[in-house]
């Protein structure tokens, strides 16, 4: 009989936006998995229940999906002027890998408020009641977004009426601002382009945009996969000539975008760029069953992540469809009836989104300052996970 003991590790389990995922303070980390490595990525990949080959993380936290195989460290913030450090690790499902490419939007919702819980806010900054605007460095990508929490005698308000597609059950509005969400290394546009054409071997030549902001995102043209732009999960989840399909077309985008150097490293890079595809408004059903109008939508969006078409849309996904809709002639824009807009409302399989953005042209190069949006959270278990001492 094994001799080998559990460890338990202090944690949260957080629903942000229309994700979830295990949040640790960075010292309640055993000693080994505070700093960036094989030890921590083994405790992540374990706490989650991964790699599993019945892909279902069956003996660990994850739910199985993208939006549920997600871990979030926190920390008291080492940048001026903000008062938490956050880094984010999608954990893949069936693979030993956990991947620090990029944010997610989502959680980004949870994260002000874990960060007022756990102390890793001043109290006496924060405000009994009304709104606790809390700068949070994001470690992955070096950028600063606010996350407006509101508080109710002087405690966090997690309860409300607000209602975001793809979670079923309503809760308090939690404003997201992402200041300067392009890639602060290379321009918004990393081919210099705002719409061109990305060959891909097999598929053929496609009108895309791939954009740098809020997390790299390659935006195709729906008709010309020959689908209609109001596909459910199960339209694509359940083709895997269609999900082969989307994979070579994220390698091939990624290396024109200077992400990767070949082909081959696409795979080692899952949660960055993301695909999504665009058309024009319309009529549809949701994934709830819900009759979502042309009307109601500027334009319908679909987009993969970690190689599953997602059941509403990711945070950062929506930062770059926001951030592309309010710039005259890329796809996105266009798919939008063209235009300069300041807010785009997109249909995606849950529902619908509004997103604002603010873009402007420098020196005939385009840079946008803030993207926003709504989101909310809530604190769905909190306690310890309990993980084999021998797995890290």
């Amino acid at each position: 009989m094994s001799q080998i003991k559990q460890q338990r590790i202090a944690a949260t389990y957080m629903r942000g936006g229309t994700s979830k995922g295990v949040f640790f303070k960075l010292d309640d980390l055993p000693k080994a998995a505070q700093q960036a490595g094989e030890a921590r990525d083994n405790l992540l990949l374990r706490v989650i229940g991964s790699p599993d080959p019945y892909a279902k993380q069956i003996d660990g936290m994850g739910g199985a999906t993208s939006s549920t195989s997600k871990t979030v460290i926190l920390a008291k913030s080492q940048q001026p002027n903000h008062h938490v450090d956050y880094l984010f690790g999608q954990v893949a499902i069936d693979k030993a890998f956990v991947d620090w490419s990029g944010n997610c939007g989502n959680l980004t919702a949870a994260v002000g408020a874990f960060a007022i819980n756990a102390g890793l806010v001043d109290a006496s900054t924060l405000p009994q009641n009304g709104l606790a605007s809390i700068r949070i460095w994001q470690a992955n990508i070096q950028k600063t977004i606010v996350a407006h929490v509101p508080m109710l005698n002087g405690e966090v308000q997690e309860c409300g009426d607000f209602e975001l597609d793809g979670v079923t059950f309503p809760a308090a509005e939690v404003q997201i601002d992402f200041i300067d969400p392009a890639d602060g290394e290379g321009a918004l546009f990393p081919t210099g382009n705002l719409c061109e054409q990305l060959e891909v071997p097999g598929i053929g030549s496609l009108q895309a945009t791939m954009i740098n902001a809020g997390i790299p995102t390659i935006f195709v043209d729906a008709k010309q996969l020959g689908y209609s732009g109001v596909e459910l999960q199960e339209d694509i989840n359940n083709d895997e000539k269609a999900l082969a399909m989307f994979e070579s077309i994220r390698a091939h985008g990624a290396l024109k975008m200077g992400l990767i150097d070949s082909l081959e490293q696409a795979a080692q890079r899952q949660h960055t760029p993301k695909v999504a595809f665009v058309a024009k408004s319309q009529n549809y059903q949701s994934s709830s069953g819900k009759q979502i109008k042309a009307e109601d939508n500027d334009l319908c969006v679909r987009a993969l992540s970690m190689g599953k078409l997602h059941h509403a849309m990711m945070g950062t996904a929506a930062v770059a469809i926001g951030t592309a809709a309010a710039i005259p002639g890329t796809l996105v824009n266009q798919a939008a009836g063209g235009g300069e807009r300041e807010v785009v409302r997109f249909g995606h399989p849950s529902g619908n989104l509004k997103v604002g953005a603010q873009a402007q042209q420098v020196d005939q190069q385009w840079q946008v300052t803030k993207v926003s949006m709504s989101r909310s959270a809530r604190i769905l278990m909190e306690g310890w996970v309990r993980v084999p001492s021998n797995s890290f």
